[in-house]
């Protein structure tokens, strides 16, 4: 496997194409600011070959026995172990990954293939009675056909292969949009580990191009049944939009706010490392990400000095020193938008426990106290490695604390007492909720999923299944029946 230069490129119908665009993308190492490769983009115009090469080879696709489809999953889990080395070293240099992240990033994508593999083989059919004699109720799950996928940036190779492998293993095909910062990790890499692990060609199409070019063309086309997107709350509204004027189906993971609480009989050593990483894992660039560490008023004081003292702690610099913690974040843009977010914090009344610097992309981290209880930076995600610390007062404070924000994808209570975190749990809004967890967390055999501006729809296990199949009732009358007339 060559990086990045075999894999800069269109994937469509099983051949590797420049595209027809009158621009380039142009991939950036964000750490050294090498240029790692170019791709010219895709237009419209690709974006129907790729769709109608998809629709004509599912057709097959979905004739093909589960045995077969799940020879061709085992063969990617196989490829993805033998390159897992060269993988992470491609993660590390695409996205300014620290190698922890990126080992993490591969042996997580490893777990979701093997779910796919089994996910090939399961049940597709139920046999259901019928108030009426003679007669079977049979609901068949068949694959939706065509998915389209808008993969992100910041785990780009997981978040495209937990939706590209069960789809593919339930009988469907599918098409791929990777950011344009990670267009190798996020879509020619996972073309390639298909390619040579046997799919027939037009199964999987990757499109490295974005909407200044095909407008909205990628999610307007026909073919597709299926969009599935992860990125930001603003352009999942547009999809969905978008999607619904089509009467397409949307699984949709978008921003989020997330919170860590600490209650007054947490383990607080185990805390503060839960809170470390849930806030400074991939620089603070996931969504699931604990923007906000809400601890109980009794032992704020313990809690942020061992919190400020790990965070100071945490080595920044280049992503590939296995001691590194923090590494870049994606962009000169984003590192600026950063260092502007928190001065202007700052100003407004906040005060700075640790003031991290800004030295090109590589943003230390900061914490930040004191915000007045309504402040917008409470309210928005931070994508990047600055965490808020709140105080609260009592644990019924604490749930008010948390579900005081529109987003409701993640978060996480630290409690002695588990049941006591259960209960807590289940009074907070949102898909996903962690007792003595980091906020961070993915499971490939698990729903997984936002409430009110962090999505709609759910990916994992039998989510998946959900997702990308539909159900067909056919019922069966054996003998003959009356008839009303």
């Amino acid at each position: 496997m060559s990086f990045p230069s075999e894999l800069a490129r269109q994937y469509i119908d099983g051949e590797w194409l420049t595209g027809n665009g009158a621009w380039d993308i142009i991939d950036f190492n964000p750490y050294s600011g090498e240029k790692l490769c170019s791709v010219t983009v895709a237009t419209a115009a690709e974006v129907d070959l790729a769709y109608r090469a998809a629709e004509r080879a599912q057709r097959e696709w979905a004739t093909v026995g589960s045995y077969g489809r799940r020879a061709v999953l085992e063969n990617a889990v196989r490829l993805v172990g033998e390159r897992g080395e060269e993988i992470i070293e491609l993660i590390v240099d695409e996205l300014g990954g620290t190698r922890a992240k990126a080992e993490y990033e591969v042996r997580v994508a490893l777990e979701f293939l093997r779910e796919a593999v089994g996910q090939a083989i399961r049940p597709v059919a139920r046999l259901l009675p019928s108030a009426d004699d003679g007669k079977e109720n049979r609901v068949y799950r068949l694959p939706v056909g065509v998915i389209g996928v808008i993969s992100s940036f910041n785990f780009p190779f997981l978040v495209t292969m937990k939706t590209v492998a069960p789809a593919l293993a339930l009988g469907n095909a599918v098409v791929v949009k990777p950011h344009q910062n990670a267009p190798i990790a996020g879509g020619g890499l996972v073309a390639r580990i298909f390619e040579d692990a046997g799919l027939p060609p037009g199964l999987l199409n990757v499109l490295i191009t974005d909407s200044a070019e095909i407008g909205d063309s990628f999610i307007q086309h026909p073919v597709p049944k299926v969009i599935s997107f992860t990125g930001s709350n603003r352009v999942g509204r547009h999809v969905a939009a978008v999607a619904a004027g089509q009467f397409k189906r949307t699984v949709l993971e978008l921003s989020g706010n997330s919170a860590l609480v600490v209650l007054e009989d947490a383990d607080l050593d185990h805390a503060v490392r839960a809170a470390v990483y849930s806030r400074f894992l991939f620089q603070g660039q996931v969504s699931m990400a604990a923007n906000r560490i809400l601890v109980d008023r009794s032992v704020e004081k313990d809690f942020t000095d061992r919190f400020t003292m790990a965070v100071a702690a945490l080595p920044s610099g280049d992503p590939r020193d296995p001691e590194t913690r923090i590494g870049p974040v994606i962009s000169a843009f984003q590192a600026e938008a950063l260092a502007v977010l928190v001065d202007g914090a700052i100003e407004a009344g906040a005060t700075a426990l640790v003031r991290g610097r800004t030295r090109g992309n590589l943003v230390e981290p900061t914490v930040l106290t004191g915000l007045p209880e309504g402040s917008p930076l409470l309210e928005q995600e931070i994508f990047g490695p600055v965490a808020l610390l709140v105080p609260f007062d009592g644990e019924d404070d604490a749930v008010r604390l948390v579900n005081d924000s529109p987003y409701g994808l993640s978060g996480a209570v630290h409690t002695a007492d588990a049941e006591r975190g259960v209960r807590f749990a289940r009074r907070v809004r949102g898909g996903t909720f962690h007792v003595n967890g980091a906020t961070a967390q993915d499971d490939p055999a698990v729903a997984f999923g936002g409430e009110e501006r962090s999505g709609m729809g759910r990916l994992n296990g039998e989510a998946s299944v959900d997702a990308f199949t539909t159900r067909k009732w056919i019922s069966v009358q054996r003998g003959r029946v009356g008839f009303p007339f």
